[in-house]
C-alpha cells in the first residue's frame, strides 16, 4: 500500500463498519457538527460528513483521532488550495470555491 504520511507526521486514515461507526486519524479539527453533518479539518483537507443522527463519541484532537457514530450517508472531501493553511483568507472561503 501507498504511504499515506503528510509532512506533519500524521496519516489520515478513515476506518467504517457497516455504515455506522467511524474511526477517522488525522484529524486537525472538527469545525461544527449536528445531528445531520460534521465538518472536519484533516490532514488530507476539508472532510464533510452527512447522515443521520450522527454523533462524535470520542474526540482526541492532541492525536488527531475521532470516532463517529451514526448512519453515514456520505464523504464529501475539498482540498484547501492555495498553498499553506494561515492564510488571511477566512476557512469558509476557502471551503466553498
Amino acid at each position: 500500500m501507498e504511504d499515506l504520511s503528510t509532512a506533519g507526521g500524521r496519516t489520515h486514515k478513515v476506518t467504517m463498519s457497516n455504515r455506522r461507526i467511524c474511526g477517522i486519524t488525522g484529524v486537525n479539527d472538527v469545525l461544527s457538527f449536528d445531528v445531520h453533518e460534521i465538518l472536519l479539518e484533516t490532514e488530507q483537507g476539508m472532510l464533510m460528513i452527512k447522515g443521520q443522527e450522527l454523533h462524535v463519541s470520542r474526540l482526541m484532537l492532541d492525536k488527531g483521532e475521532v470516532d463517529i457514530d451514526g448512519r453515514i450517508d456520505s464523504f464529501t472531501y475539498s482540498d484547501v488550495s492555495g498553498g499553506a493553511p494561515g492564510k488571511s483568507e477566512s476557512l469558509l472561503s476557502r471551503l466553498f470555491r
